[in-house]
């Protein structure tokens, strides 16, 4: 594996811990600024709504630029924000900061995860996309808890510094670990990049993923008061308790990342099946601690673990540039956003174990939203070749590639390359 992969993947842990927060920041932010709770949570969904929005757009903004180039300027602005941030006056200042770091971040993703497809042989594309991806699951393990803790004992602008030094890290091992590319893939024009949109396949690929983050953020978003509440621990336990969270998604992602190649729909079925069963477990059993625990370690590892599979089936529908990867984040942001904003109105509605029936019910749409490829996939491998005949000449299909197709139906799309 080339060593860029593990340097975008610590790029990627200094966007997902900055992302991250707000959320263990927030007595100490609103004390700080002389603001509501509520309020610092608006800073949280302008991130997403940034990252979402913006995102795409400063991707192709810096289309032009080499990659490695465009990695520069990414981290120049993510800086800006957090140091923005982290010397923010008041509320006004420190909004516009989030905005700023959730469109850099966003586009972050896109370049990063197109050059971990340049730069790895096609085999090994899905680990190397899990591998990067860790940088995710060590920003949910790893990242959260820490700024919680600097913040809690330093104040919570301390916090902002700390992710503004991980961010030069980052940037200074890029400097030297990332090899120097030319421009990115499709670069040319962006009605060139819009033309793979045309592909229906493309677009319940997207649904997909939106739907699997959706699921599972219904349910992350509350476990703090979904533990404390109706499962009864300490406050103090909790963050024990989301450490073993993200233990199980730098596993299971690892895993997925093995499988994400070969077996694309497969990994994607089974995530949604076992998040759907072990989301409404939770919300059943969540009075009792031992199976709730376990249930919520369950749902850490098939929920955002199935990234590395869900880069890989978009990118078949579509391709592994930029503009695709960063759209396609915008898409797992949006269901970031539905996961905790209907998770929240559920509470309101029907008391903390909504949003785990909820998680529950996206997931098996999830599920309908792979129905027309495993139907196609299914289709395709049932399919009798047909044997050379005198009239026409037509050679029958080479055994290597009889062999692919055979091999497992989520690799037909590529099964020609």
């Amino acid at each position: 594996m080339p060593r860029a992969v593990y340097v975008l993947s610590m790029g990627i842990f200094a966007m997902v811990t900055s992302e991250f927060v707000v959320a263990g920041l927030m007595p100490q932010m609103a004390g700080g600024l002389g603001v509501s709770v509520a309020q610092i949570g608006y800073l949280i969904t302008a991130f997403a709504v940034a990252m979402a929005a913006g995102g795409p757009f400063l991707t192709v903004a810096v289309l032009k630029l080499r990659q490695k180039r465009a990695l520069y300027v990414l981290f120049a602005l993510f800086l800006t924000g957090n140091v923005l941030a982290a010397v923010a006056p008041g509320y006004g200042v420190l909004l516009a900061a989030r905005i700023i770091t959730g469109v850099a971040s966003q586009a972050f993703f896109g370049v990063a995860i197109s050059l971990c497809v340049q730069l790895t042989r096609p085999e090994v594309r899905g680990r190397a996309i899990a591998l990067a991806m860790n940088g995710l699951m060590l920003g949910t393990l790893l990242g959260l808890p820490l700024s919680t803790l600097i913040g809690e004992h330093l104040g919570w602008r301390a916090a902002f510094w700390v992710i503004s030094g991980i961010t030069v890290l980052a940037a200074l091992a890029t400097l030297v670990g990332v090899p120097a590319l030319g421009r990115a893939p499709g670069s040319g024009g962006i009605r060139a990049e819009l033309t793979a949109f045309r592909n229906p396949g493309l677009w319940l690929a997207l649904s997909t993923s939106t739907l699997i983050i959706g699921a599972t953020f219904s349910a992350f978003s509350y476990l703090h008061p979904i533990l404390t509440e109706v499962t009864g621990f300490a406050s103090g336990t909790v963050p024990l308790l989301l450490i073993a969270y993200g233990a199980a998604t730098v596993v299971g992602n690892t895993v997925v990342g093995r499988l994400a190649d070969r077996h694309t729909l497969g990994v994607q079925l089974a995530g949604l099946a076992m998040n759907a069963l072990f989301l409404a477990g939770f919300a059943l059993l969540a009075g009792h601690a031992v199976p709730a625990v376990a249930l919520m370690v369950g749902v850490g590892l098939v929920g955002v673990t199935m990234n590395p599979a869900m880069v890989t089936r978009v990118q078949r529908a579509g391709n592994a540039r930029p503009l695709m990867n960063t759209i396609h984040s915008s898409f797992i942001t949006l269901g970031v956003i539905i996961g905790s904003s209907a998770g929240g109105l559920a509470i309101t509605a029907h008391g903390l174990r909504a949003p785990l029936w909820l998680g529950a019910a996206l997931a098996l749409i999830g599920i309908g939203t792979l129905v027309p490829d495993l139907i196609r996939a299914r289709r395709t491998t049932r399919t009798p070749l047909q044997p050379a005949t005198p009239a026409t000449g037509t050679l029958s299909a080479p055994p290597a590639v009889v062999a692919t197709v055979a091999a497992d139906p989520s690799e037909v799309c590529v099964a020609g390359s």
